[in-house]
């Protein structure tokens, strides 16, 4: 099988289709965690990021906060976020990001990072340091962890699994066809070992994402969708794949609604206990839902 091109995709050229229109963030809970996001000089993903659900997930009481600076050792051909020599560890930022949450009072939080081959921990230790010092701080607050790979090695995935965040969560991003052009550094069946081994070592609920449009065929992603669901995953978000710069690969299909509820549809015949499909989801987009 392969998308209908009649039906399942639009040609970028014609400009965004009306299904990724974003309504202006609203509702008073918005309202207050701006003003505090602005007075304190938080760093969140949803501000740096401009997320179209920032309105939405904050007045759910959900944020994504990101650690190990903003500069990825890696360049994956999608990502908006620089690439190049990241800056040296800051250990005081587990307790940085603590406290943002309980400033923003914050009831579910998604932590993620870039990409820290440069260390030799992968930044690990951080990414441990900062789940407890946010339990200490907001211990009713619940936690998902949006992890690298940490090049597979399962010294590094093990900081992460003692520390037991309700969700651990680590994307495929493609079909295997385009892992290597798509994420240069990563590797598909990598990526799925990782998520294999946290679920053997004992994580109660996995997740994974793609993103669409990026020349993928149907069948590709039935396969990808096949591929998680034997490696156990619990969770599966895809959504539209949207080009951060004129350097960033090119959109090459806007997939419509229907197949994206098409997708969800097989991925929960599949076994999912919960998938997220639509044009604007992202990987963290009703996250507070996952846990449930």
């Amino acid at each position: 099988m392969s998308i209908d091109t009649a039906s399942s995709i639009a040609p970028p050229k014609k400009g965004k289709p009306k299904w990724l229109r974003v309504k202006l963030p609203t509702g008073k809970k918005y309202t207050e965690l701006r003003g505090l996001v602005d007075k304190y000089n938080l760093h969140t993903i949803c501000t740096s990021g401009s997320c179209p659900n920032m309105g939405e997930c904050w007045g759910e009481g959900t944020a994504t906060f990101m650690i190990l600076g903003n500069v990825c050792t890696r360049s994956c051909g999608f990502c908006g976020v620089k690439t190049g020599r990241p800056e040296t560890i800051d250990w005081e930022e587990p307790e940085k990001v603590a406290r943002s949450i309980k400033i923003m009072s914050i009831k579910h939080a998604v932590i993620t990072s870039v990409d820290r081959d440069d260390l030799k921990d992968m930044g690990s230790i951080i990414w441990a340091e900062t789940v407890k010092a946010i339990r200490r701080m907001n211990p009713n607050t619940t936690l998902e962890t949006l992890i690298p790979d940490f090049q597979g090695e399962e010294r590094n995935i093990d900081r992460i699994v003692d520390v037991s965040p309700e969700v651990v969560s680590h994307n495929m991003e493609t079909v295997r066809r385009l892992t290597r052009e798509v994420r240069i550094q990563a590797k598909y069946d990598r990526s799925l070992e990782v998520l294999k081994y946290l679920k053997t070592q004992g994580i109660n609920r996995t997740k994974s994402g793609i993103m669409l449009g990026l020349g993928e065929q149907e069948e590709e992603v039935i396969e990808t969708l096949h591929d998680l669901r034997n490696a156990n995953v619990d969770v599966v978000t895809i959504g539209q794949y949207l080009q951060p710069s004129k350097k960033h690969l090119p959109v090459k299909q806007f997939i419509t609604p229907d197949q994206f509820k098409k997708y969800e549809e097989i991925g929960l015949d599949l076994g999912f206990r919960h998938v997220e499909s639509g044009a604007l989801v992202r990987s963290s987009y009703k996250a507070h839902k996952h846990i449930k």
